[in-house]
């Protein structure tokens, strides 16, 4: 009974403490103006107790998870009390103690960042803080002048170069927001009506059953912005439906870690990647949103050519007619995420409030919703499960979030107060002589190389701070250049050796890992194209200024894809093969000539 109790009293703080963040981030919301130094330091105390304490499977672990929590809130609230007298400092440490302070903020960051996604990203920040501390010894061009170690320091933790930096920001003001929203719609009936309207949809088609996981998959990962969480939610339900109806397990497998990659690069929201995008381009939101719609369609329009080509080579049929949900069931359930997603897209567009703000108003929405069951009945207690698990699901999500953008925001200050960053790009253009293409050749390698060790956004913010100037300079507009980077940075949930997309499906439905990557690269070959295409067809990103002009570059990217992903997949002969994708290829790059 005393454990029992005990675990109740520690639910319940846990509950409380979700509660307590998920309110901290909505009041920033209407509050007005909270200064940087105040909103963000606060934004790490809410979190940490999230990444370091909760689910700790070691005595040590607890333990150190506990010490390292109270002392790097401890540290953050008193950065948040002092940031008056901290902002007259200018970045410089004036005590031993402001210096124990920071190096406690630094190690905190690193190793929430290591227990929330694992070593490589800490890995390189740490290896980014000792170039900062010891690049003067290096010599050549890649040293640097010698940073006094009060002033580095200072500029990392009590300024808004470091970890308090734009990109905290960002996930303090607007990542954490539609987190949150999506946790919410995820605890209420919005999942199963993304399955029912699916289902509805493609469920009669040739390969039904994974056309219902593409758009399934599409709509799910457009609120939950990670590949990952997708294929483990939506695949839980599409795995079993694709392999009762006799689909390869290396298929269903590969069309769910492809479909739910996909989700990461489709409007409205694209996850985090999005926010971070508008905080560094200084592109509105909306101007993204326009420009990233149609390679996200593009993207779809491949994994469906391809999902045609598989039907016809194995024989796939569409799903029973007595396993479709039936009208009233998906019209009902369907209104669980149409009517937050409508007053989201309402308040953003029509009424012409910021993405935040319109969020916030969703949100309140889909709360009301979680009173209300597909039968539309009203069960007091699974409402108060509902709540509990949006606000848990919430808290745990925004956390891991922010231990990654607080430890990729070490990186991106040091290479502002360094200047690495530059000198990385003059590398770029040496080693391509000047040249776009052998530049975009370069970056891309990156990108694909650093996004196999970090996550998504990570990636992304890394390699365009180094690359984006260089490609920018060679004549890209930055919104060009950020977005090819971006698709770049996706490729490694399907590309081996680290795909966790990839992992993850195979592991769901016991299928050899490397058999589903192959197939996933196959089925996915439009996350490897289509950013190339937006650099040979760049009307393709200016829906809002050229439609018409975008729609024709569309489609013939869609021509392209098409011929390419059916010479992949359908081509039983090497030469058909060559042609069909040669061929493809060269529609796809023939907006460079005309």
């Amino acid at each position: 009974m005393p454990n029992m109790s005990n675990a109740r009293i520690g639910a319940t703080l846990w509950l409380l403490m979700a509660a307590a963040l998920v309110t901290y981030h909505l009041a920033l919301i209407f509050s007005g103006l909270v200064p940087n130094l105040v909103s963000r330091p606060l934004h790490m105390a809410f979190i940490l107790p999230f990444v370091l304490m909760l689910g700790n499977r070691s005595r040590w672990g607890s333990i150190s998870g506990t010490i390292l929590a109270v002392l790097g809130v401890a540290a953050a609230v008193w950065i948040a009390i002092n940031h008056e007298r901290l902002g007259d400092q200018y970045g410089f440490l004036e005590s031993n103690a402001q210096i124990a302070i920071a190096i406690t903020l630094l190690v905190v960051t690193l190793e929430a960042a290591r227990r929330a996604i694992g070593w490589p990203l800490p890995l390189v920040a740490a290896a980014a803080l000792l170039y900062g501390l010891l690049g003067q010894y290096i010599p050549g061009q890649f040293g640097h002048s010698g940073t006094p170690i009060a002033s580095f320091l200072g500029t990392m933790t009590i300024a808004e170069g470091g970890i308090w930096g734009s990109l905290t920001g960002v996930s303090v003001s607007v990542v954490a927001i539609f987190v949150i929203f999506g946790a919410v719609l995820n605890a209420g009936e919005a999942g199963q009506g993304f399955m029912n309207v699916a289902g509805a949809a493609a469920g009669r088609l040739k390969g039904g059953g994974a056309k219902v996981s593409v758009i399934s998959s599409a709509l799910f990962g457009s609120i939950s912005g990670s590949a990952s969480a997708n294929v483990a939610s939506t695949g839980a339900i599409t795995l079993p439906a694709m392999t009762k109806l006799g689909y390869p397990k290396r298929l269903a497998a590969a069309v769910e870690a492809v479909a739910s990659s996909g989700g990461q690069i489709m409007p409205p929201l694209m996850g985090a990647g999005a926010f971070v995008m508008v905080e560094l381009t200084g592109v509105p939101y909306t101007s993204i949103m326009a420009a990233a719609f149609l390679p996200a369609v593009l993207f779809f329009f491949a994994v469906w050519v391809g999902i045609n080509a598989y039907a016809t080579r194995f024989d796939l049929k569409g799903i029973d007619e007595a396993d479709q949900p039936n009208g009233r069931d998906v019209l009902i359930t369907s209104l669980f995420f149409l009517l937050p997603f409508s007053i989201l897209l309402w308040a953003m567009f029509g009424a012409g409030f910021t993405p935040q703000y319109a969020a916030a108003i969703a949100i309140i929405a889909g709360a009301v919703l979680l009173f209300f069951n597909a039968e539309l009945a009203f069960r007091p207690a699974q409402i108060a499960e509902r709540f509990k698990s949006a606000v848990m699901s919430a808290a745990r999500q925004v956390s891991m979030i922010a231990a990654i953008i607080l430890c990729a925001s070490i990186i991106i200050g040091v290479l502002a107060i360094t200047g690495l960053g530059v000198k990385v790009t003059s590398l770029i253009l040496e080693g391509s002589g000047g040249l776009l293409w052998p530049s975009l050749l370069l970056t891309a390698l990156a990108c694909l190389l650093l996004g196999m060790e970090v996550p998504t956004t990570a990636a992304y913010v890394i390699c365009v701070s180094v690359a984006g100037p260089a490609l920018i300079q060679l004549g890209l507009e930055p919104l060009q250049a950020h977005l090819f980077v971006f698709w770049f940075a996706l490729l490694s949930t399907i590309t081996p050796p680290v795909c966790g997309a990839v992992f993850i499906a195979a592991g769901m439905i016991g299928e050899n890992w490397l058999k589903v990557a192959l197939t996933a690269m196959a089925l996915g070959v439009g996350l490897y194209l289509i950013p190339l295409g937006i650099i040979a067809n760049p009307n393709i990103i200016r829906l809002a200024e050229s439609p018409i002009l975008a729609i024709i570059a569309m489609l013939r990217l869609a021509v392209g894809l098409a011929l390419v992903s059916y010479g992949l997949i359908s081509a039983r002969k090497v030469l058909k093969t060559a042609m069909l994708v040669g061929v493809g290829l060269a529609v796809i790059f023939s907006g460079i000539y005309f």
